[in-house]
This record gives C-alpha cells, sequence and structure tokens, in this order.
C-alpha cells in the first residue's frame, strides 16, 4: 500500500507530514492551567470536605446534588451525565476563615474492569469469559442493542475524522480490541476547589478501598480562560469596525435623508461601511441580460441541504445524545437518505463554480489578455474570498471560545485551538493539503478545492476564449476526460469505501477516506469541468431560441430523475454492515460526483431556455436571492455557530426527528442572521474597497456589489 500511495499521490497532491505536528489537543493552551494548580490544597481540601460533611449537611447537599446521577438510557448507547455545571460553579460560601468554592470536574469510568467491591474478598474474574460476554451482561443488553453500540462506537470514530476532529474521549476501534471493551461511562462530580480531583474521590467516594478504576477528565473552575493575543487582535478589529460602521451610517443618513441629496454626489468610500447603503444593495435586484436566475434557487436549497447535513453530523460529535443508538439507527434507515447522502451537495456548488466561470467570462476577454492580467484574475479572486473568511477564522480562534460555556465547551475549545495553530494554511487555501485532520474550520476543505481548481482554470480558459470552438471542445472534453481517468484510476488503486462513515467491517482496514479520498482535489474536480461544459453551452446559446422535441426534454427529465435519485440511493446500501462490495464502492467514487452534476446541469439549462416549467418558476423566484446572496457568509459561520451552540447544552439531547427538524430550522435562521451581520460589517465594505483600489469600474461597484451572478463568491456551499 505504502508504493501504490507514494506512486499515485505525489502528482495529486503533498500532505505535509510536519502540518500535523502540535495540532493535538492540548487543553492546557485554551484554560488556564496555572488557575486549577494554584487553588490545589490537600489540607484545605480535608477541612472543608469535613466541614461540610459534619457542620454544613445544606451546603454539602448542593455539591452532591450537582453531580452526576448514573447515565439514563445506558442501553440506548447513552455514556454521559453532565451533572450540574452552573449549580456547581455557582457555590460559594466563607466560613471560618474558608472560601468554600464549587469545581465542576468530568471524570471516566472503563465499562470493563476489575472492580474489588468492599463487600467481595475477590475481584470479579472477567478474564475467564469472552470480551463480547463482558460488554453485553455487565450493561445487560440484548445482541441487537449490543451491536448497534459497537455500530456507533465505529460511526463516531470516522465521523471524528470526517470532520476534522479528535477529541480524546472518542472510543477508538482496532482489530485487536473490541470497541465497547474500551468505552468508558463519563460523569460529572462538584469538589470543593481546594481539592485535586483524585484527592477529591478519595476522601468523599472512598475509592482506594473499592478499587474502582476511575480516570481523570478535566476540571474547571470561574474565569478559568486566559486572554490571548488572538482576543485582543479580535476585539480591536471588530471595534474599529463597528466605529466606522456608526460614522459610515451616520454619514450617508444626514445626506440621504435629512439633507435630501442625491446619491451620486455622495463620496462612495465614505459610504462602504454604510448599514443602510450595504442593505439596500442586498434587496435591490436590478434585471441583467443574460442572468441565470435560477441559481439562487439552486444555491439557497443546497446550501439548507448542507445545514441538515451538518445539524446532525454535530448531533454526534459535539453534543452528547441519550439515545445515540438509536440515531444510529435511523441513520442507517431508508428514511434518512435525505441526511446521508447531503454530502452530494457540495458537487453542486462545484458545477456552479466551473459554469460561472466560463459563463462570465467567455466573450468578454481573449486568450492573451486573460494571461497578460492573470495576477489580478487571481488577487481578485483571492480578495473576495478572504475577508469573511478570515473574519470567521480570527472568531473562532478568539471570541467564539469566550461568548459562552458549559461543560460540553471542550469541542468549542479544540476548535479555538486548530484555529490559533492552523490558522495560516486556511487563509492561504492549502488545508487539505497541510493538516487535513486537523483543520481551522474543518468545512472549509470547500474552499481550498475551489480555490485550487480556480488556479487552474486559465490552462482551460485560454483556449475557450480564443475564440475557436473547435478548440474550446478539445479542450474542455479533454480535461474532463483526464479527470475521471486520473481518479478512477486512483480510486480503484486506494479501495476507499463509498462514503464519509460506514458501518462495514471491511472499511476497517481501507486508506483514511477523509485525508486521501474527500478533500483530494484529483477526485473531486470532475464536477469542476462538468460545469465548465455546460457553462460554455449556456454561452454559446445565449439569446437564442432553442427548441427541443418535448418528448426529448420528457426523456432526458426522466433520465436526469432516475440518476440523481440512483446517486442518492447508493448512499443507503453502502452504509450497511453487510455491505462488502469493493468494486461497486470504487465505482461509485469514480462516477457519482460527475453524475449528479450533470443531472444539475441540464436542470439549469432547462431552467434558462423554458424546459423545466414550475421548477424553473420555483428556482427563480426572487425571494431565493437573498440567501443567494448571503449564501457565501451562511456557509463560512453556520459550522462554527453549531459546535458552539451545542457545547452551551446542560444535559444530554433526545435525538428524534421532529426535534432534528426543528434544530435544523433554530440552525437556518442563526445563519442568516449571522449571515447578514458578516455581510454588512465584512463582506460588503471589504467588496466595496476591493473594486475601488482594484480600479474596477466605479458604476460596476455601486450598482450590484453583492450581486447573486457575478459575485464570484456566489457557488461556495
Amino acid at each position: 500500500m505504502e508504493f501504490k500511495l507514494v506512486f499515485i499521490i505525489i502528482p495529486v497532491f503533498i500532505i505535509t507530514a510536519n502540518g500535523y505536528r502540535d495540532l493535538i489537543y492540548n487543553r492546557s493552551e485554551l484554560f488556564d492551567d496555572n488557575l486549577y494548580e494554584e487553588v490545589l490544597n490537600r489540607r484545605q481540601c480535608a477541612a472543608q470536605v469535613k466541614y461540610l460533611r459534619i457542620n454544613d449537611q445544606r451546603l454539602w447537599g448542593r455539591f452532591l446534588d450537582a453531580r452526576s446521577r448514573f447515565p439514563r438510557s445506558l442501553t440506548r448507547g447513552n455514556v454521559v451525565d453532565l451533572g450540574g455545571y452552573d449549580e456547581c460553579l455557582g457555590i460559594e460560601k466563607n466560613v471560618r476563615n474558608m472560601s468554600i468554592e464549587g469545581k465542576f470536574c468530568m471524570v471516566r469510568i472503563p465499562l470493563i474492569q476489575f472492580i474489588h467491591l468492599v463487600n467481595l474478598s475477590a475481584p470479579l474474574e472477567f478474564s475467564q469469559i469472552s470480551q463480547t460476554e463482558v460488554n453485553r451482561n455487565l450493561l445487560n443488553f440484548e445482541n441487537t442493542n449490543y451491536n448497534d453500540l459497537t455500530s456507533l462506537i465505529r460511526i463516531q470514530t470516522q465521523l471524528q475524522k470526517f470532520v476534522g476532529m479528535t477529541q480524546e474521549d472518542v472510543m477508538q476501534r482496532t482489530e485487536e480490541v473490541n470497541p465497547v471493551f474500551d468505552a468508558s461511562i463519563r460523569f460529572a462530580v462538584c469538589i470543593p476547589k481546594p481539592c485535586s480531583l483524585r484527592n477529591a474521590l478519595n476522601i468523599i467516594f472512598g475509592l482506594q478501598i473499592t478499587g474502582l478504576q476511575v480516570e481523570e477528565g478535566y476540571c474547571r473552575l470561574p474565569n478559568d480562560k486566559p486572554w490571548v493575543a488572538a482576543d485582543y487582535i479580535a476585539v480591536s478589529i471588530f471595534s474599529v469596525i463597528g466605529f466606522l460602521m456608526v460614522l459610515s451610517t451616520t454619514y450617508d443618513i444626514r445626506h440621504r435623508i435629512l439633507l435630501k441629496r442625491d446619491p451620486k454626489t455622495i463620496n462612495k468610500l465614505l459610504l462602504s461601511f454604510s448599514v443602510y447603503t450595504n442593505t439596500l444593495r442586498l434587496v435591490t435586484y436590478k434585471p441583467s441580460p443574460g442572468a441565470l436566475e435560477c441559481l439562487d434557487g439552486i444555491r439557497a436549497f443546497a446550501m439548507m441541504w448542507v445545514i441538515v447535513g451538518h445539524t446532525h453530523v454535530t448531533y454526534l460529535i459535539s453534543a452528547p445524545l441519550q439515545n445515540p443508538l438509536q440515531m444510529i439507527n435511523f441513520m442507517q434507515s431508508f428514511w434518512s437518505l435525505w441526511i446521508t447522502s447531503s454530502t452530494i451537495t457540495v458537487d453542486t456548488f462545484f458545477t456552479l463554480s466551473g459554469l460561472l466561470l466560463i459563463y462570465t467570462t467567455t466573450g468578454k476577454i481573449t486568450g492573451w489578455k486573460l494571461m497578460k492580467n492573470l495576477h489580478l484574475f487571481y488577487l481578485n479572486r483571492y480578495l473576495r474570498l478572504f475577508p469573511v473568511l478570515a473574519a470567521c477564522v480570527l472568531l473562532q480562534a478568539s471570541l467564539f471560545h469566550r461568548v459562552s460555556d458549559g461543560p460540553a465547551w471542550e469541542a468549542v475549545a479544540q476548535q479555538a485551538l486548530q484555529c490559533r495553530k492552523s490558522w495560516w494554511p486556511t487563509l492561504l487555501f492549502i488545508q487539505n493539503f497541510y493538516s487535513p485532520l486537523y483543520m481551522c474550520l474543518s468545512h472549509t476543505w470547500y474552499l481550498a478545492i475551489d480555490f485550487q481548481l480556480f488556479l487552474i482554470s486559465p490552462l482551460i480558459l485560454f483556449w475557450v476564449v480564443s475564440g475557436k470552438k473547435r478548440t474550446a471542445w478539445i479542450t474542455l472534453i479533454t480535461a474532463l476526460l483526464a479527470s475521471l481517468i486520473g481518479s478512477t484510476i486512483y480510486n480503484f488503486i486506494m479501495g476507499f469505501k463509498a462514503g464519509p462513515f460506514t458501518l462495514s467491517l471491511s472499511a476497517e482496514d481501507q486508506p483514511d477516506y477523509f485525508s486521501y479520498y474527500y478533500v483530494n482535489p484529483l477526485v473531486r474536480s470532475s464536477p469542476f469541468f462538468v460545469g465548465m461544459i455546460f457553462g460554455y453551452i449556456l454561452h454559446l446559446c445565449r439569446g437564442k431560441e432553442i427548441i427541443i422535441p418535448k418528448a426529448q426534454v420528457a426523456l432526458l427529465w426522466l433520465l436526469a430523475l432516475i440518476l440523481s435519485s440512483g446517486v442518492i440511493y447508493m448512499h443507503y446500501p453502502v452504509i450497511q454492515i453487510d455491505w462488502d462490495k469493493q468494486t461497486v464502492n470504487d465505482l461509485v467514487n469514480s462516477f457519482m460526483r460527475p453524475i449528479w452534476s450533470l443531472c444539475v446541469s441540464w436542470m439549469i439549462f432547462a431552467c434558462v431556455h423554458g424546459y423545466a416549467g414550475p421548477i424553473n418558476w420555483l428556482l427563480s423566484h426572487p425571494m431565493w436571492k437573498i440567501l443567494g446572496r448571503l449564501s457565501y457568509a451562511m456557509y463560512i459561520f453556520h459550522y462554527p455557530l453549531m459546535i458552539l451552540v451545542n457545547g452551551t447544552v446542560r444535559t444530554p439531547l433526545y435525538f428524534s426527528n421532529e426535534f432534528a427538524i426543528q434544530k435544523f430550522l433554530a440552525d437556518f435562521v442563526t445563519a442568516v442572521l449571522v449571515a447578514y451581520i458578516v455581510t454588512m460589517f465584512v463582506d460588503a465594505p471589504c467588496s466595496v474597497l476591493i473594486k475601488h483600489f482594484l480600479g474596477v469600474d466605479k458604476k460596476q461597484a455601486q450598482v450590484k456589489p453583492l450581486s447573486g451572478t457575478d459575485n464570484p463568491k456566489e457557488e461556495k456551499n
């Protein structure tokens, strides 16, 4: 495998081994370890515990009340109880020259261990029976529940890799060790602040006597998040931006509303941070000849599909659940296809990216003019993507870690640490090469691949804009064939599974799906080239009446429906535990994405030329334009916001389809509102300033700086 890996990967991409150095989660870099150490005092700990037990049973009851009970719904997969986080940290009382305060700690109890009970003369001899029987007997599981728990641990591990999170408490599975054998029950305890966790457990619960093996997790105290450079930078930058917004908006309202001056006479640069003007630009739609109106609807629906998928993914990786086994059962069912197949929507955006690149460029410049201004071609693209992405990276590394708190805050803290250490690969759009498993903003792998495809696009675009149709067609088809052939050979050599997660045992021996397939530009490029081909077709047909017989239109729609449905359906069998068809996996990985892209491209063509009927009416409705214009900021911010909200939970959530839909609606509304704020604060002002300083026509900058059709960020998912 190593020889194959080197042979096929080196021409495609290089994963820098040093990129993983110092990126593993270390909570001491996010929480004040000195604070924890300074408060420890064994003598004070014993004195406070003695006082509480003898003299203040009521206060002692508050400590006991803030601890965990035994995790509820254990047979449904719940191994976590979060106790009373706020109640514990809210304990504070001064008595007898002592300041008694609460400290919240999480501990783990391995499910399988030699347990010496006080009333037993000998340990339980687990070694005399099989691990499987121990697991089932200890947990009182039926065979079905035991298999489901095994599947849960396997799928959680895969999802952790899929989203770039590697929490220490992920229950790993190997061939030699049963996954449940390494599982632990995690619960909370509330102890006096001077006590170390180990001393408190020994003094209060007498664990040295019982011999119960308990592993220390982490402890939390009030105000234990030290301020770092990123925090000061974020506060300074956003304070300046807020001040500029106030000044610019005041200037704008004074001249437009109070003095009633002609907007054309107002200094455009002084209006760049105006909330009033930028909001007008956002909601004002001016018809543009040749605009592809249906793209706003496609972009909006695709964005909603992305949020739905991420809502369910974050259930398993950042929010404790009362019934994770029921969620796993749902994910294996046929009715979850709209969730498990949501990853295919990324290829919709790759398609739009390639399509718009050709459609908006061809006929406007020549090949030599393109090469002459190649630096501006790249610079404009980079600068249009950079501001919103940089704002999110800075917030994730700083204020998102401070804005709230909770017993499950470790997931948010880890994201902050990853952004503090690997922010620069993200801003250079190389995070899929440098640190794919430890990305800052793990979902931005898409931006990296999209930007990398944009970097190589002039090799094709030069021949397409040359004006010779034959040369253009040869170049476009050659690029698509090269992508398909290269990715097919690579997939068959590597032998990946056919999805981001699967319950099949055979998938355990396969190469890492996320690092070597999901974020690999080679295997993700074919939808981009399919989009380029259809972008050229739409360019050739622009302004022309295309007549297609009704029978052919019906046949094409039927074919598109069958193919797209097949692509979605294939996510159902491959997730099943008995799936073991590697050849099918390789074919799915090689051709699923270009087939989906082909179906989306046909839908766009049919909408533009009047062969989509009510579908075109729905997708072209003006109500989607705002979402289309906000889609880039929605994509960048929605996922870290989900992790943040999940980190504030105080009790494990209960999964149900109804609650999942409610949570999706909440996530969607939050993403829209935050995207609007980010657009007003960062995107719209930077758009005006960039166009001004790059010498773009001021009139163009004034009319539609946020146009859903002309904005190069529109295709981001």
